[in-house]
């Protein structure tokens, strides 16, 4: 199965699920993470505001945000840009995908980032990502060295290999 095909059919399992039941599943994915020791850890953790399909993570944000610094990506052409996250209130339109961004300074200080948060279409038992064909989590992650924790929904985590090309940065760790 090659990666669009990978991507149609997640779309297709994702369609099944309510709002109310990715909610359910997102808590216990967001409950496994807040005892993973990597984030515990952590001080400067790269997030995502989530989208609608994906592991809800508002709550989240919102909670940690005042334990950690919390930063979220924001897309700039074919970039990702990260920004600290000050509360849902300094939220405005993103330009990708319509995502809502923090306002404020560009976070370029890559070194002290300890966690990222990473989302996706699919991960694999070897920590492989599928994300949405655009490449921005790819570009980034390669400039960031920090430990990266893909997030999932248990139906998104595969078995058998996804795809990969030379651009594809894996995980190292999923957590579903």
């Amino acid at each position: 199965m090659d990666k669009k095909e990978l991507r149609n059919q997640i779309r297709q399992l994702k369609s099944l699920y309510s709002s109310e039941e990715k909610k359910r599943l997102s808590a216990a994915v967001v409950e496994q993470l807040e005892q993973n020791g990597c984030f515990i850890a952590a001080r400067w953790v790269v997030c995502y505001w989530s989208m609608e399909d994906e592991v809800y993570t508002h709550d989240f944000v919102n909670k940690w945000s005042e334990k950690k610094h919390i930063l979220l990506p924001c897309v700039r052409g074919e970039e990702l840009e990260l920004k600290i996250f000050c509360g849902k209130e300094r939220l405005c339109p993103g330009e990708g995908y319509a995502i809502p961004e923090p306002e404020g300074e560009v976070f370029t200080a890559y070194d002290k980032i300890d966690l990222i948060i990473v989302p996706g279409m699919a991960f694999d038992r070897w920590g492989n990502r599928l994300g949405r064909g655009k490449g921005y989590y790819d570009r980034f992650l390669k400039e960031c060295k920090a430990y990266k924790i893909g997030i999932c929904f248990p139906f998104q985590f595969r078995e058998d290999v996804i795809p990969t090309d030379f651009m594809d940065v894996p995980m190292d760790e999923v957590i579903k």
